[in-house]
């Protein structure tokens, strides 16, 4: 569909890459950001217009840590359904994760998900495979990949525990200036276990996977990363030491990032309570004081984005004892609600902030060029939101293929009423 010009009207602009606060309308046009003026000063006509009073219009949320499934594993998920879920949540990019079947690790598969016959309601950027197979063991063609449409390498999910491998991977990313994202999990630590060690993993015979798993590897990677100057982004951050170790390499000057989910900065361990395996995910859940942790880095600056790690799975895969259950959760529609509920009104985050975090940031950390704002010439993607709207997330009302989520049921302050990519209104609540 070819966009037409669209203004939107009396809503309350957040723009933290411009540092822009305040009441604007803006127009859209050819899918750019043409004009933004005060309220009632646009110059341009527009063959439509949105009334946002009363709401926040914000640069379009990107979600840099999805699986959309797909090619492969169509019972769980589609790119049709999983961004018809972000586009719900707000969301007008996001970056899918490469552990399909078969596995994101060439141009050609890269350029199949792209392809419009998928049916993507909004936009997407392939994370492709860093090593062949995932397997860790020989790089793919970095080069490759990025002319495909590729924007990082990981092969999320099968942490790289190679050190040599590791360098190579950091050293042939940053000579195309594209970041690596790893799954920090030592997984020679974590064998058989199910979720957090504690009191709550004792109490269920669960075996405990210590935290420690996670620390190591980030700590490893940030002395690689300093060594080959490359650029490193720690997927689901969980646990305080590995915060620690990246508020240091910050310090450092390193080019070191990081993001958190909002089930980890929401829940605790304890919540799995008799072996539910909607609270099973990887990493698992943490501690309390994990979570203060992770609450202190998401107000002060030092965690860069908040990502979903989005997971689907079909019900009769998660309907299996606790420890054989596969790991994750679904996240794209509940991701605002839980933001504005936990970060904003009960920990006083500003809205600005929050809008970085799941827009402004998202875009820098990924070189999406023309996203993470709506300055003049950016692209026309917007996402338009009620702070203050309460409401009730049904997992069944989904529009994900896959219903696994700990948050059925719950109460939610923050609603998305509209959600903009390429100038076209793609959700309206």
């Amino acid at each position: 569909m070819r966009p037409g010009t669209l203004a939107i009207r009396n809503g309350l602009l957040i723009d933290p890459a411009e540092k822009l606060e305040g009441k604007y309308d803006v127009l859209l046009k050819d899918g750019r950001v043409i004009e933004v003026a005060p309220h009632g000063k646009l110059r341009g006509k527009a063959d439509e217009s949105f009334n946002a009073r009363s709401l926040i219009v914000a640069p379009g949320f990107i979600d840099i840590h999805v699986h959309l499934r797909e090619p492969g594993q169509t019972h769980k998920e589609t790119i049709a359904s999983g961004t018809m879920a972000a586009a719900a949540g707000g969301f007008t990019s996001v970056c899918t994760m490469p552990n399909t079947s078969p596995v994101n690790d060439s141009a050609e598969i890269t350029r199949w998900m792209l392809d419009p016959a998928r049916g993507a309601h909004v936009n997407v950027f392939p994370v492709a495979a860093a090593t062949l197979g995932s397997r860790g063991e020989q790089l793919t063609d970095f080069a490759a990949l990025k002319r495909a449409g590729a924007v990082a390498f990981s092969d999320d999910g099968k942490p790289i525990l190679d050190d040599k491998i590791m360098r190579q991977t950091l050293a042939a990313a940053s000579a195309l200036n594209m970041p690596v994202v790893q799954h920090a999990e030592d997984c020679r630590m974590t064998v058989g276990s199910a979720m957090n060690a504690g009191p709550t993993a004792f109490r269920l015979g669960l075996r405990g996977w210590p935290g420690e798993a996670e620390s190591s590897i980030v700590e490893r990677d940030i002395r690689l990363t300093a060594e080959t100057k490359g650029r490193y982004h720690v997927a689901h951050l969980s646990t305080a030491a590995a915060l620690r170790a990246v508020r240091k390499a910050k310090r450092d000057r390193l080019r070191v990032t990081c993001e958190i989910t909002p089930h980890h900065f929401t829940l605790l361990d304890e919540e799995v309570g008799l072996y539910d395996t909607n609270f099973k995910m990887n990493p698992p859940l943490r501690s309390r004081e994990d979570r203060e942790a992770l609450l202190a880095g998401l107000a002060d600056g030092a965690v860069d984005c908040v990502a979903t790690d989005h997971a689907p799975h079909a019900a009769h895969e998660k309907n299996q004892e606790f420890d054989r259950a596969p790991f994750g959760i679904t996240g794209l529609e509940t991701a605002l609600g839980l933001c504005i509920s936990v970060l904003h009104s009960r920990h006083n985050i500003p809205l600005q902030r929050i809008v970085e975090l799941l827009s402004t940031n998202p875009a820098r950390v990924m070189n999406l060029q023309g996203r993470g704002t709506l300055a003049v010439g950016a692209r026309a993607d917007v996402t338009i939101f009620d702070p203050a709207k309460k409401w009730t997330y049904h997992a069944a009302q989904s529009y994900s293929k896959s219903k696994n989520s700990p948050f059925d049921g719950r109460q939610l302050q923050g609603k998305v009423m509209a959600t903009v990519v390429g100038g076209v209104i793609k959700f309206r609540e």
